[in-house]
C-alpha cells in the first residue's frame, strides 16, 4: 500500500492520508504526511502498520516529540518493554521506565546512556530474553553530522539468498543468544566474563523462525559474540556460525539511516539486524528508544 489515503471517521483524530516511498529495493520506506504528535486515527495507525510490515524498517521525519508523545505512538503496536537498566543498575530516565538512552554524552563523568560512540555490531534488539519486541522505534533528539548510521538488514532475504547446504545445516536448530554483553561488546551488570559459550546464559531461539503476522521465514542470529548452536561441540557451532555470520557480512542490499534531528525510525525485530557505525567521541548523539513486547520466536 503506497499512498493511499483513509477515509476519517473521527471528530478528535481525523484519518490523514499518508505517503510512503520505498528507500531500497530490499528494505525500508519513508512515510510522510503524518504528525505524530498528534492523536492518531485507527485507520492512520492500521495504514503506518501495514506499510512498517511491508517495508520492515520506516522513518518519519520532522518529528517534535515530547517523552510522553513518543511513549503514546509506541503504544499503538502494542504492549512497551520496559528499558534495560543502565550501567548503576536504575533506569536511564527517571519516571519513564520504558525509555532506553543511546548516547555518548557524560554528565559529572558519567554516562547518560548506553552504547558510546563505537561501532555497535550487527544484532537484533533484546534476542537474549525469552520473550523478544516485535518492534524497536528510535528518535532522534542530538545527532552527529558524521558517523552514528543505522544500517539494517533484511533477514528473511538473507535466508532466501542462503546457500542450500548451509540451511540444510541449520534447518530445525536452535541457537543460544547470550545475554551477558551488549552489542558494543559491555559486559552487562551482574554478568561475569564468557569462557565457554555452550553455559553462557542467555535464551534459546530456532534458527529459522516464521513471522506471526506475514507468514515469512527469517534467519534469526540475535549477534555473534558467544552464541552456540545447541547440540553442537563448540569448535562445531564456531565453525557454523562462522560461516552464517560471513554469509550475512556479504550481503548488499542494505540501507543506512543518516540521522537528522527529529527522525523516528520503526523496525520490525522480528524480520531484520541492524548496526551502528562508529563515530567521533566529541561530537554529541543522543536518541530515545523504546520496544514493544512480542512473543516468543517460533519456528
Amino acid at each position: 500500500m503506497d499512498q493511499q489515503p483513509v477515509p476519517s471517521t473521527s471528530a478528535e483524530a481525523h484519518a490523514v492520508p499518508i505517503t510512503v516511498t520505498p528507500l531500497s529495493r530490499a528494505i525500508g520506506a519513508d512515510i510522510s504526511g503524518v504528525d505524530l504528535s498528534q492523536p492518531l486515527h485507527p485507520d492512520t495507525v492500521a495504514a503506518i502498520r501495514e506499510a512498517w510490515l511491508d517495508h520492515m524498517v520506516v522513518r518519519f521525519r520532522g518529528q517534535q516529540l515530547s517523552r510522553d508523545q513518543l511513549l503514546a505512538f509506541s503504544r499503538h503496536f502494542g504492549k512497551l518493554d520496559r528499558a534495560p537498566i543502565n550501567t548503576r543498575g536504575r533506569n536511564w530516565i527517571d519516571g519513564y521506565p520504558e525509555l532506553a538512552v543511546m548516547s555518548n554524552i557524560k554528565v559529572d563523568g558519567e554516562p547518560v546512556g548506553s552504547l558510546g560512540f563505537g561501532e555497535a555490531v550487527w544484532h537484533t534488539d533484546m534476542s537474549y530474553q525469552d520473550i523478544t519486541p516485535s518492534a524497536a522505534l528510535l528518535y532522534g533528539i542530538e545527532v552527529t553530522t558524521e558517523g552514528g548510521e543505522t544500517g539494517f538488514m533484511n533477514m528473511a532475504l538473507a535466508l532466501a539468498n542462503m546457500p542450500a547446504d548451509l540451511r540444510a545445516q541449520i534447518e530445525g536448530r536452535s541457537i543460544k543468544h547470550d545475554a551477558s554483553y551488549n552489542s558494543a561488546g559491555q559486559l552487562r551488570k551482574g554478568f561475569q566474563p564468557v569462557t565457554d559459550p555452550s553455559v553462557s546464559p542467555g535464551a534459546v531461539h530456532p534458527a529459522i523462525i516464521r513471522h506471526p503476522e506475514t507468514g515469512q521465514q527469517a534467519l534469526f542470529l540475535g549477534r555473534r559474540p558467544n552464541a552456540y548452536v545447541i547440540g553442537l561441540p563448540v569448535p562445531e557451532s564456531e565453525a557454523l556460525l562462522d560461516r552464517l555470520w560471513a554469509h550475512c557480512h556479504a550481503q548488499t542490499d542494505l540501507w543506512y539511516q543518516k540521522w537528522q534531528v527529529g527522525d523516528l525510525v520503526m523496525w520490525d525485530n522480528r524480520c531484520t539486524m541492524h548496526r551502528r557505525t562508529a563515530f567521533d567521541e566529541s561530537a554529541r548523539r543522543y536518541l530515545l528508544r523504546t520496544t514493544v513486547v512480542s512473543g516468543r520466536p517460533a519456528a
